[in-house]
This record gives structure tokens, C-alpha cells and sequence, in this order.
């Protein structure tokens, strides 16, 4: 019985989990808040206001995400400079 409760926490605890993605950054338009990395993904930062102040190409940033699936990004958490 404990380990079945166990195994329901994990699992139920797991989605929760953000996912973190990496890279420098080889364009980044402030006006719409998105930010294109070397490996070619494209971000939209609906909250900009954690986007770190001076972010400029060539940068190298850590981004923390809660993903959406097969949607892609969902909810950005925070992006760190490197």
C-alpha cells in the first residue's frame, strides 16, 4: 500500500518539473520580447520581465520552461545569462 501511494506521488509530482533548454543567442528583438538561439529555436517571452537586462547577441543564456507537449514552450520561468 505504501509503495503504490508512493509510486501515485511521483507520478503525479513528475508533470511538474520544468524543463531547461540552453544556447547563445544570435538575435533578440526587444520590441516583441523574442529571442532566437544558435540551434535555431525561436522563443516568444509573453513575461519579459524576466528576460536579464542587456541581453544582447552573443550572449550564452539558461532557460527555465514549463513545456506544453507537443505545443512546444508553455509558461517561461526564468532566463539566466551565462
Amino acid at each position: 500500500m505504501v509503495r503504490f501511494l508512493i509510486s501515485t506521488l511521483i507520478l503525479v509530482a513528475a508533470p511538474a518539473f520544468a524543463d531547461e533548454l540552453s544556447g547563445t543567442v544570435i538575435a533578440f528583438d526587444r520590441v516583441d520580447n523574442i529571442i532566437v538561439l544558435d540551434d535555431k529555436s525561436v522563443l516568444k517571452i509573453p513575461n519579459p520581465e524576466i528576460i536579464p537586462e542587456g541581453l544582447v547577441a552573443g550572449d550564452t543564456i539558461a532557460v527555465e520552461f514549463k513545456s506544453d507537449g507537443d505545443n512546444g514552450y508553455g509558461r517561461f520561468i526564468s532566463i539566466e545569462k551565462k
